[in-house]
């Protein structure tokens, strides 16, 4: 069992190890992210969808908070599972490459005009970004959703996150929800995080964020106090600094246990995502599926993989 005082020790080495190599990520093996190609051929790919009218409109009906929605109202597990799969992308750091950067590191950090033209054919083949709340009352209540429904992700809370990502975000007029590690907030130096007024400021103008917890530390391996230091402390202290309540969470590296379920679920989390797994028979919610937008696809492979992902899935 780590001790408060060995946890400080373990997140500084891990901190440390994974600056050194470029990389602040949720790396998970089940995450396909192996193409690798230069190509950024958005006009090709929106070509395969028409875009959504300029009348119709993105907002969906008004979205109730998942603490209201009655528990007979919220649909079984297979209702859940049968429900169209919404795509859910996730992010890490957008950034040009380094000369330092693995390959393997480089499938996990987007650069720049990579993530702009992701965003671009999102945009031009008619996509709408989704928050939370809304994919918790669609999957439990059926409530609808604006035509081709997206989900942007954003894990750990690093800086170029909010400088680089969220204008482009605002350009489209797009929403994300970000998952922050608690450890690192206002950290700086080769890697840095956003700190707790750049976070307030995300929430106040509609973004939604969530805990990846305290120091990133593998749900899987959790026993005695880590429920409460990687789990309860850091959702309380986000919701200090937003003023509201943290209803989800994004497990590190995407890895999870049958038995972290109902872990998360008592300590008053509404869902949970992980990445490429497939969703847990009996707690779909907690299981959200997502995929790691690769940092070597072409935007035609982007949006390919997108498709394909959360096609029947």
């Amino acid at each position: 069992m780590f001790t408060r005082k060995n946890l400080f020790l373990s997140a500084a080495l891990c901190l440390s190890v994974l600056v050194t190599n470029g990389l602040m990520g949720c790396q998970s093996k089940s995450a396909s992210t192996s193409e690798a190609t230069t190509t950024t051929d958005s006009t090709t790919a929106a070509a395969t969808d028409k875009p959504a009218s300029t009348a119709e409109t993105a907002k969906a009906a008004p979205v109730p908070d998942p603490s209201s929605i009655p528990a007979d109202k919220i649909a079984d597990a297979a209702t859940i599972l049968a429900r169209p799969q919404v795509p859910v992308l996730c992010y890490h750091q957008i950034r040009d490459w380094r000369g330092s950067d693995s390959k393997s590191a480089k499938d996990y950090i987007i650069p720049v005009q990579a993530f702009k033209d992701q965003m671009q054919i999102l945009a031009d083949s008619g996509y709408h970004t989704i928050l939370p709340d809304q994919l918790y009352a669609y999957l439990t209540t059926g409530a609808p959703l604006p035509s081709k429904p997206v989900m942007l992700t954003f894990d750990d809370g690093d800086l170029d996150q909010y400088e680089t990502a969220v204008p482009v975000l605002d350009k489209l007029g797009f929403k994300g929800a970000f998952f922050i590690m608690t450890v690192a907030i206002g950290r700086r130096g080769k890697q840095p995080y956003m700190d707790k007024a750049q976070i307030k400021e995300l929430s106040d103008k509609g973004h939604t964020i969530g805990a990846h917890t305290w120091d990133h530390h593998n749900v899987k391996k959790y026993q005695g106090d880590d429920w409460k230091i990687q789990i309860e402390e850091p959702k309380a202290k986000l919701e200090t600094i937003i003023g509201k309540p943290v209803k989800y969470f994004a497990y590190p590296f995407g890895l999870w246990n049958h038995q972290a379920l109902p872990e998360i679920q008592k300590r008053g989390y509404a869902a949970a995502f992980t990445l490429a797994d497939k969703r847990d028979d009996q707690m779909p919610l907690y299981t959200i599926r997502r995929i790691i937008a690769g940092g070597q696809w072409s935007t035609k492979t982007f949006y390919r993989n997108m498709t394909q992902s959360f096609d029947g899935k």
